[in-house]
């Protein structure tokens, strides 16, 4: 299995993380309804056990109770994974020193001294993001996090990003976005390849376009919650020939599963995919994508698809 390493001079991680944005969430995710706890603690165990180390995290999920139970399962292996988790900008946090308020906060439900990568969830007002960078310097300076990343941010906004903080002596890590066959349009800006220019690593949330590239669904059987319907309906439509060859592909490599299809894709682009996963059955099939690879062929066929 291949490693990527985050930023120029971070850990080094399986390609296919955890995102855990459902984990405790019950806005918009059924947590205590349809899975728990134990799902979740199980959901971890299965995927350290497979290789994948990276959690990623924000102190918005769930209200913070995702950093909880994060904090919780990975207490008992301190050495073997990565986490990252974000810091929101709400309109509120208008003073420099709501940021380490914040990181505070998330260290302690995490249980850690500091944090390996602490990212800016999004670039809102109205602060300007350099503000909150400024803030991240202070901490990386004081050993509370070691990396700092971004999340959905685009080109322009990187550009700046990688101003500031080579002013602090720094350099940005990462940039976590939305990027899957069906959200190609990091490629079609130049954010893609941004990144990689800079040694940036694109983490991919996601990558399974919220389920819609698992097969599950289509224009006949659309997602049945509002949410998730409202998100796919601009997208079923073009769905349907993408997933037959995503079949084909998955049949000619063992009859894997179409969703592995999708992860190894991202994988091909030289990103984090982050899938989440509410139980061990999810996990291991997500962690499953990590035996094996598309080939460069595979890979052009289902850009056309998807382009």
């Amino acid at each position: 299995m291949q490693l990527i390493q985050i930023g120029h001079d971070g850990p080094k991680v399986a390609p296919i993380g955890m995102g855990t944005w459902a984990w405790g969430d019950t806005l918009f995710w059924s947590y205590g309804s349809d899975y728990g706890e134990e799902d979740l603690r199980a959901a971890y165990d299965a995927s350290l056990e497979a290789g994948v180390t990276f959690f990623d995290t924000a102190e918005v999920y769930g209200s913070g109770r995702s950093e909880q139970l994060l904090g919780r399962f990975a207490a008992a292996n301190p050495d073997e994974h990565v986490v990252a988790s974000k810091f929101f900008p709400y309109p509120w946090r208008l003073l420099r020193n709501s940021l380490p308020k914040a990181l505070a906060g998330s260290l302690r439900r995490l249980g850690l001294p500091s944090l390996p990568l602490y990212q800016i969830h999004w670039p809102f007002p109205p602060r300007s993001f350099a503000t909150w960078l400024h803030a991240m310097a202070d901490a990386v300076e004081a050993g509370l996090i070691k990396q700092i990343g971004v999340s959905n941010f685009g080109p322009r906004q990187v550009e700046k990003v990688i101003k500031v903080l080579e002013s602090r002596g720094l350099r940005l890590s990462s940039n976590q976005i939305s990027y899957s066959l069906l959200a190609r349009g990091p490629e079609r800006n130049g954010l893609l390849q941004l990144c990689r220019d800079h040694k940036i690593t694109v983490i991919a949330y996601s990558p399974l376009a919220q389920g819609l590239l698992t097969g599950k669904y289509s224009r006949q059987q659309p997602p049945r919650d509002l949410a998730r319907w409202l998100n796919s309906a601009s997208k079923l439509g073009r769905l349907a020939p993408l997933l037959a060859e995503m079949q084909r592909i998955a049949t000619l490599h063992g009859d894997k599963p179409v969703s592995q299809v999708a992860l190894n894709w991202c994988v091909a682009k030289g990103t984090l995919a982050i899938p989440g996963a509410k139980n061990a059955k999810q996990a291991e099939l997500n962690a499953g994508a990590l035996s094996w690879s598309l080939s460069e062929e595979e890979v052009e066929r289902l850009d056309a698809l998807s382009g």
